[in-house]
């Protein structure tokens, strides 16, 4: 069936976050200033991964997976927002609203599988650190980046498709500054109970599962520690997984006030608010979460600013 067949509209408006005209000069250059350290907080973690044979770990490994899927996360909603805001355009097409939407619940799932798969490696590093090399060898991490890419992609893809075959009649203005799947479903005008059934059972797959994951993960860490309850094991633990457990705290607290205990329909701003902390918020401050308290990660910076410094002379 043609698109023509299946949708009136040829565009959405995207009505952008709740602030005055007035402020969004302010705002465009907040959200810059922001979008911009996120992508170079990334690279940079990216860089010196791929640069310091120190930090050719597993733990690592998934870290340079989790800063670019940061950053691709980031840029399918956040450079869309800013161009509106500054052409005060809200415009969106058909094809470009799918496809945005396609790309955030793509870099959104392997998001969360990915922090899953860290939290599994503290899990074996902690609690069977002589067997820590043999399980996370090289072809099982692979692995798991493949798995949660290819889920992910699936996931998104079974959303798209559900979507494809709905209607949308008169009222095209989303309620969001992109193009939001649960939005667009309040939107259309054909029956969306199949959709739902897609959100509710990949959902439960690509963020329950994953959740419970990380969970069971941090209680079994839990406990090893306390078997042998020590001050040096105790920092250890924090050192290790402090940082991971920040950032997974933060991500999955908003999906849970965005989706899991929704807000009124009078509550749209605090919404938007949620969504701009895990799209926008989060992903920048991952490199600041991971770098200032990683005694490696530092150190591996130092080591490329000074062999820079040398190089330069």
């Amino acid at each position: 069936m043609r698109r023509e067949n299946q949708s009136n509209v040829s565009e959405f408006l995207l009505l952008g976050l709740p602030i005055r005209p007035e402020q969004q000069g302010v705002f465009f250059a907040l959200f810059l200033g922001m979008y911009l350290t996120t992508v170079l907080g990334n690279l940079l973690i990216i860089l010196l991964i791929r640069l310091d044979a120190r930090l050719h770990t597993p733990m690592y490994f998934f870290l340079s997976h989790l800063a670019l899927t940061d950053v691709s996360f980031s840029s399918v909603t956040v450079p869309k927002m800013l161009i509106n805001m500054h052409t005060r355009d809200q415009s969106i097409p058909y094809a470009g609203c799918v496809t945005q939407m396609y790309f955030f619940i793509f870099f959104g799932c392997v998001d969360n599988l990915l922090l899953a798969v860290m939290a599994y490696d503290r899990y074996v590093a902690i609690c069977y650190p002589l067997h820590y090399t043999t399980i996370m060898r090289g072809n099982l991490c692979i692995s798991l980046v493949a798995v949660s890419w290819i889920f992910s992609c699936s996931s998104a893809m079974s959303h798209t498709l559900s979507l494809a075959r709905l209607s949308f009649c008169a009222d095209n203005t989303i309620l969001h500054f992109f193009c939001d799947l649960a939005a667009l479903l309040k939107l259309s005008c054909s029956d969306t109970s199949l959709n739902e059934l897609v959100i509710f059972t990949v959902g439960a797959l690509g963020i329950i599962i994953p959740l419970i994951g990380i969970l069971v993960s941090y209680v079994r860490i839990g406990v090893s520690i306390l078997r042998v309850p020590s001050t040096k094991g105790i920092y250890k633990a924090l050192s290790t997984c402090g940082s991971h457990l920040f950032v997974v705290f933060l991500f999955y607290g908003t999906i849970m006030v965005l989706y899991i205990f929704p807000s009124s329909n009078n509550s749209n701003d605090k919404d938007i608010i949620a969504s701009v902390m895990y799209t926008v918020v989060t992903p920048m401050l991952n490199p600041f979460v991971y770098s200032l308290r990683n005694r490696d990660m530092k150190g591996a910076l130092g080591r490329f600013s000074r062999r820079e410094t040398f190089f330069s002379k």
